[in-house]
């Protein structure tokens, strides 16, 4: 497509950003969404990440105008759509299910919804003509989508919201029912596709691989509260708490209970030195250390260390994971290709001690 074709898709205003203030959601007397506050900056690419049940498509459906809220507000471009419907907040939403009409092509797909509203027949052939080039659709316009694989159907989908020319993109969860294969190769697709569009977009996975790969932004929720926003790099690196730090990253952090004792912590019968803490716990004072696997290393004659038996090895072509225990605590370590140690082996680990994550008794952070 043209640079010129692809600049009508394109808003001639900035970007719109959307703001959530103090926004609830109950369901009767069960509150699911707990006052909340958040700002996206237009042209963003955001992710909600979080287990089943913690409100993310709740939160989405809120933004959408598919759910009432039940207090607060919800801007976007600075406008108040908090009472709205759906079809008046400038916004379009790809779904889990493709929601495609069987007896329908691809094109009258993609551009029924520009039809329902009165376009004219050229600008509803333009506006699909042009998104089905962006997607790469352009040879399968005629067929129905009982003769697409998953992956086409979804980019219908997707389409379908392109044509709208939206101010901000809504998808709930829109990669579950592909495969692996499949979901890799549309994570690429959505990203080229933001990088070209420029739109706002929200995006709900509970993958948090999705999420890390995609994300200019992601807000981690819990129970229909945010724990923590930020960067992937700044969740990966800097987690607020064990819940972010647990659920961020794959495998996930390691987490060690230890005893402070003077600049280290007891753990497992060793002593491991602590870092630098701006609020240093007190000796005798219970905590919890995060440590990613990457970040073990074998440790050197005379280093303090911890025994980790080996439990089991897995070999991942660039890298391998050991699985064992640090006392009675599950543990993973990464270690090189070539490192394959043998089940019921004690290697002795140590870690730099500003790669570690203290935590204190309510697991949040100590820094």
């Amino acid at each position: 497509m043209a640079t010129g074709e692809l600049q009508s898709f394109r808003q001639d205003r900035a970007p719109s950003g959307l703001s959530l203030r103090r926004v609830s959601k109950s369901f009767g007397a069960v509150q699911v969404i707990h006052d909340v506050d958040l700002e996206i900056e237009g042209g963003e690419f955001v992710v909600f990440v979080g287990p089943s049940g913690c409100g993310k498509s709740t939160l989405l459906r809120l933004v959408a105008g598919l759910e009432e809220v039940t207090s607060g507000d919800v801007l976007i471009a600075g406008k108040d759509v908090t009472d709205e419907d759906p079809s008046d907040r400038g916004i379009a939403m790809v779904f889990q299910t493709y929601a495609l009409y069987p007896h329908m092509s691809v094109e009258q797909n993609m551009g029924f919804g520009l039809k329902v509203a009165g376009r004219s027949r050229a600008e509803v052939e333009s506006k699909v003509r042009q998104a089905a080039d962006i997607l790469k659709l352009t040879e399968y316009l005629d067929r129905r989508p009982g003769q697409l694989s998953g992956g086409q159907r979804q980019r219908v989908a997707i389409g379908r919201a392109i044509v709208r020319d939206p101010e901000i993109f809504l998808f709930d969860e829109p990669l579950s029912n592909l495969d692996a294969e499949l979901r890799v190769g549309m994570r690429i697709e959505i990203a080229r596709l933001h990088r070209e569009l420029g739109n706002t977009m929200i995006y709900v996975t509970h993958d948090q691989t999705e999420a890390m790969t995609l994300a200019d932004k992601i807000v981690v929720l819990r129970s229909g509260r945010i724990e923590q926003v930020g960067s992937p790099a700044a969740l990966y690196d800097d987690p607020d708490n064990m819940f972010v730090g647990g659920f961020i990253g794959s495998p996930k952090m390691n987490f060690l209970p230890g005893v402070v004792k003077g600049p280290a912590a007891e753990v497992a019968g060793a002593a491991l030195a602590l870092p630098a803490l701006a609020d240093r716990p007190g000796d005798g004072d219970r905590i919890m250390i995060g440590i990613r696997p990457e970040h073990w290393k074998i440790a050197q004659e005379g280093q303090s260390s911890v025994p980790f038996k080996v439990d089991f090895s897995e070999f991942l072509g660039g890298a391998s994971y050991l699985y064992g225990t640090i006392g009675e605590v599950s543990c993973t370590v990464e270690v090189e290709r070539s490192a394959i140690a043998k089940p019921g082996t004690v290697l002795h680990l140590t870690v730099d001690p500003e790669a570690m994550c203290i935590f204190d008794a309510d697991e949040q952070r100590i820094r």
